[in-house]
C-alpha cells in the first residue's frame, strides 16, 4: 500500500539519516565525472540491452496525475498532439495512446536502443506516434517538430538523469515546440527520496547527484531548483510541489520513504 500527500516542504529526515549524508561528503573524481559524461548514451544504451522492456512498470497513473492531459482541451474530442521527452521503451506513452485515441504524440530518447524497443512494440503506428533518437541537450527538437506545435510535453522521469549544468538546454530545447499558453508536466525525484539515501559512499557527483553501479546518474530535485531552472527559461509557474509517499510492505515490516516533484510550467 502507499498513502500519499503533496506539500511545498522537503522531507525531514530522521536523525541517522541526516547524519549519514553528513558524513557522505566526497566527490568522485573530475576524471571519473567527465568520462560518465562522454559515457551517458552508451550507459543508458547498455541498461536497456540488459533490462529490454522489463525494467519499469507501465505508467497508468499518468491521466490521474496529470489531469492536464484532458483539461488542456477546448472541446470534448479535440486532438492533441503530445512530446514524450525521454520516453524509454514506452512504458507512458502506450498506456496514452491506448485510453486516448485523439492523441497524436512525438516521443524521443537519448538511448538508440529504447526507440528500437518502442518501434517494435504492437502498438506502435506511424499514424499515431513520430519516434526519434535525440539529445535533448544539444539535438534541436525543430528537425523533428515544427515551432509551437505542442500542446503537452511530458517530461517524467528524465531530467534527473541529466547533467545539472545541462538541464536548462532541455528546457531551451522544448519551449521552441510547444505552443504558447501550453504545459511541461513534470514529474522526477524530489529531495530526500529513498533512492538518494539508498546511495553508497562513494556514489557522489555533486550536490544532490549520484552515480548508480551502471554509470547511469541521478538528480534529485528541490522545489526551489526546479522553479529556478524553469523560471529562467521564460516559463511560468503553475504548480510545483513535493509528492510525499510511504510505501509500505506488510510481509516483510518495512516502510519506504519516497518523494517526487510534481510540477506543471507554461509558455507564456
Amino acid at each position: 500500500g502507499a498513502l500519499q500527500k503533496k506539500c511545498h516542504s522537503a522531507r525531514v529526515l530522521s536523525p541517522e539519516e541526516a547524519e549519514r549524508l553528513a558524513k557522505d561528503q566526497v566527490l568522485v573524481s573530475e576524471f571519473k565525472q567527465l568520462k560518465l559524461e562522454k559515457e551517458a548514451q552508451k550507459n543508458w544504451d547498455l541498461f536497456y540491452k540488459r533490462n529490454s522492456t522489463n525494467f519499469f512498470k507501465d505508467r497508468h497513473w499518468t491521466t490521474r496525475e496529470f489531469q492536464e492531459l484532458k483539461a488542456c482541451r477546448e472541446f470534448a474530442d479535440q486532438k492533441l498532439t503530445i512530446l514524450e521527452a525521454g520516453c524509454g521503451v514506452g512504458n507512458c506513452l502506450f498506456p496514452l495512446l491506448e485510453e486516448d485515441l485523439n492523441i497524436f504524440a512525438y516521443a524521443c530518447d537519448f538511448s538508440p536502443r529504447a526507440v528500437e524497443y518502442v518501434k517494435k512494440n504492437a502498438l506502435y503506428s506511424t499514424e499515431r506516434c513520430k519516434v526519434f533518437q535525440c539529445d535533448l541537450t544539444k539535438d534541436d527538437l525543430l528537425d523533428y517538430i515544427p515551432a509551437d506545435s505542442v500542446d503537452v510535453v511530458t517530461l517524467i522521469f528524465v531530467l534527473s538523469a541529466i547533467h545539472p549544468d545541462k538541464m536548462h538546454l532541455v528546457l531551451r530545447n522544448i519551449y521552441k515546440v510547444l505552443k504558447p499558453g501550453k504545459c511541461v508536466l513534470f514529474r522526477d525525484y524530489g529531495l530526500y527520496d529513498h533512492a538518494m539515501l539508498r546511495f553508497k559512499s562513494g556514489s557522489k557527483l555533486g550536490e544532490n547527484f549520484y552515480v548508480r553501479q551502471d554509470g547511469t546518474r541521478s538528480y534529485f530535485f528541490t522545489e526551489e531548483f526546479l522553479s529556478q531552472l524553469f523560471k529562467a527559461e521564460g516559463y511560468e509557474q503553475v504548480v510545483n510541489e513535493y509528492v510525499q509517499r510511504e510505501t509500505v510492505n506488510r510481509k516483510e515490516d518495512l516502510r519506504v520513504p519516497r518523494v517526487f516533484l510534481q510540477s506543471k510550467f507554461q509558455k507564456p
